[in-house]
């Protein structure tokens, strides 16, 4: 058997008088795939940050075998002071590594090698961190959440490409079916131990299940032996003392042993409150369009929505996915085309962007608004602690202040909040991000359960497979396409992934042509303050003079108008115009920020 390349061995590490790492042992074979799982907050970056070198524990070795080489990819990569992502990737190549590598990895990955390092954005920052530990082709390589921010063209390049190179693999993520294709061993960090089997992730969740069924089996005949012991204690204490004494002992050391016994931590409560049931139509749209100057978002588009419909929206960022849902529930007007939303829908929204949390807010306030103690959860109040315990908030955390909770933490919050509001559709842009994989299971069951109607939008192809009842994919120039079934099943009638289309709108030459076309990609990659409040205001001006519109309308829907009263009819003419004009403008320019804000953010 070939020695570690990496060997981590009695590892622990203390974290504000809490155990986080409890003598931990890990070794890392060459060529092996490993991915490691662990609860949020469990410390499986902290373990990797010690594989890499980059923390020092409290105590335990960590041994690197001469001449290997790690390459770590952490959650937010630093640039450090480089100029461009090409220099960027270069610096980590020794001299002996094929500098053609750094660019050809960049291509792959849609960039040029000219970007400011400092002026991407998240999915562009991953990218370039990703051809920085893959351009030397290291010995074993540390990968923490490596899919995040991430569409599904890219994911499908990386999973392929790390899968034809002999590197070991360590691997962070709560993307299942990244984890399935690619793992070979899993190595689980529970309550501050690992423990670990030489199969893949796609065995993990039966053996993990066995192996706590085992411990609460264990645990109960602890319990009992305690009783026992107790009862002699009371009722059958004899008169040899020396045998009195050493069962006495015996016992104090059960009690300790259950006192210091860490339970797992318990999983999260979700259930969407429920509003009074919708029509059986929930959406209609027949022919919609709608265009961005030249850019064709939607280009006729029909579907239909039934209630109790599973509507998932796949797609590489920037394609028009958040236009396509606003469109689809009514948040905007289509170019042509018509939408028809049924009878009494009630909608909850949970959008993946988290600008909404007023980061100086505590954890509290974020969920009653900084109103009492109470949330009202489908119409009835219940007291916040008790809400914020449903989604693994400790009663401590009350006063948390959001900015310093981690994005699990965030994700948990902002589905909290979302699903308080009753509904019976509900529209989720990104839930599973930053979600550990137990509570992805409970969120699963949860939309499992839902009597409304769900759509999605998701790039992780599992949680797609298991929820969804129909796909709707980019097929380029505004063109969408609804395939029944999941992510797998819209593979299979499509005859093609994702990723062989994507990667040629990915090469540098028409990246560059992309961004001088649209203004929408600045190199400061920012909103302004008078574009983030146009955002965010637009909406409600539009619905508005829709309402304005429509009051309009039906004054001039008098036939004996003309001829009652002249001025009037020309009066009402000219202001539903003018109406008509200024919400085609506040359309345009919501769509131009809302374009401009998914290539910020989700690209």
């Amino acid at each position: 058997m070939a020695p570690p390349l990496v060997q981590l061995k009695d590892i622990r590490l203390t974290f504000g008088g809490t155990p986080l790492l409890s003598g931990v042992e890990l070794n890392v074979a060459p060529g092996e795939r490993v991915c490691l799982i662990g609860r949020n907050g469990s410390g499986k970056s902290t373990l990797l940050r010690i594989a890499a070198g980059l923390v020092e524990p409290d105590g335990g070795t960590r041994f690197v075998q001469p001449g290997a080489t790690v390459r770590y990819l952490p959650q937010e990569p630093d640039f450090g002071e480089h100029k461009t992502t090409l220099a960027y990737v270069e610096s980590g190549l020794a001299p002996g590594d094929d500098q053609h590598q750094a660019r050809y990895l960049l291509e792959q990955l849609g960039l040029t090698g000219e970007e400011n390092p400092h002026d991407l954005s998240g999915g562009e920052a991953r990218r370039a961190a990703l051809a920085y530990v893959l351009a030397p082709s290291p010995d074993i390589l540390l990968l923490d959440e490596p899919t995040n921010h991430l569409d599904l063209a890219t994911i499908e390049w990386l999973e392929q490409e790390l899968d034809g190179r002999r590197s070991a693999l360590v691997i962070i993520s709560h993307d299942r079916r990244f984890l399935t294709n690619l793992s070979r061993s899993t190595a689980w960090l529970d309550r501050g131990r690992i423990k670990q089997i030489d199969r893949g992730f796609a065995s993990f969740e039966t053996w993990r299940d066995e192996v706590l069924a085992e411990e609460e089996r264990d645990q109960h005949k602890l319990d009992r032996k305690i009783v026992d012991e107790e009862h002699w204690l009371r009722h059958g204490v004899s008169g040899r003392r020396k045998r009195n004494v050493k069962r006495l002992a015996n016992l104090h050391a059960l009690r300790d042993q259950r006192r210091n016994y860490r339970g797992t931590a318990g999983t999260a409560s979700l259930a969407a409150a429920e509003a009074e049931q919708s029509g059986k139509l929930v959406i209609e749209a027949k022919g919609i369009t709608k265009a961005y100057g030249d850019r064709k978002i939607v280009e006729n588009f029909s579907t239909r929505i039934q209630r109790g419909d599973r509507l998932g929206i796949i797609g590489p960022n920037g394609a028009g996915k958040t236009t396509l849902v606003n469109l689809l529930t009514g948040g905007m007007q289509p170019d042509s085309g018509m939408i028809r939303l049924g009878a009494n829908l009630e909608t909850a929204t949970l959008d993946q962007h988290r600008e909404s949390l007023d980061p100086k807010s505590t954890l509290a306030e974020a969920l009653t608004g900084g109103r009492g103690d109470q949330i009202m959860v489908g119409g009835k109040p219940k007291h916040v602690v008790g809400y914020m315990k449903d989604f693994l908030f400790a009663q401590e955390q009350r006063g948390t202040p959001v900015e310093v909770l981690s994005g699990g933490e965030r994700g948990r919050l902002m589905l909290a909040r979302a699903l308080a509001k009753p509904s019976n559709l509900l529209v989720l842009d990104e839930p599973t991000n930053d979600l550990d994989l137990e509570t992805l299971d409970v969120l699963e069951e949860m939309l499992g359960d839902y009597e409304g109607t769900v759509i999605l939008i998701s790039h992780d192809r599992d949680f797609l497979d298991r929820v969804v009842t129909s796909v709707i994919a980019p097929e380029g120039n505004g063109k969408w396409i609804e395939y029944a079934g999941g992510y797998s099943d819209m593979l299979v009638q499509r005859g093609a992934d994702l990723k062989r289309e994507t990667a040629k709108t990915q090469v540098p030459t028409e990246k560059k042509e992309e961004r001088s076309a649209a203004p929408a990609s600045s190199p400061k990659r920012k909103l302004s303050f008078n574009e983030k409040h146009a955002l965010e205001t637009l909406p409600k001006k539009m619905e508005t003079l829709q309402a304005d519109i429509a009051k309009l309308q039906r004054v001039l829907d008098d036939p004996n108008l003309y001829a009652r009263d002249r001025k009037k009819f020309d009066d009402t003419s000219a202001a539903i115009a003018k109406a008509h004009d200024e919400l085609s403008a506040a359309e345009e320019r919501w769509l131009e920020l809302e374009m401009l804000r998914e290539e910020i953010e989700q690209a």
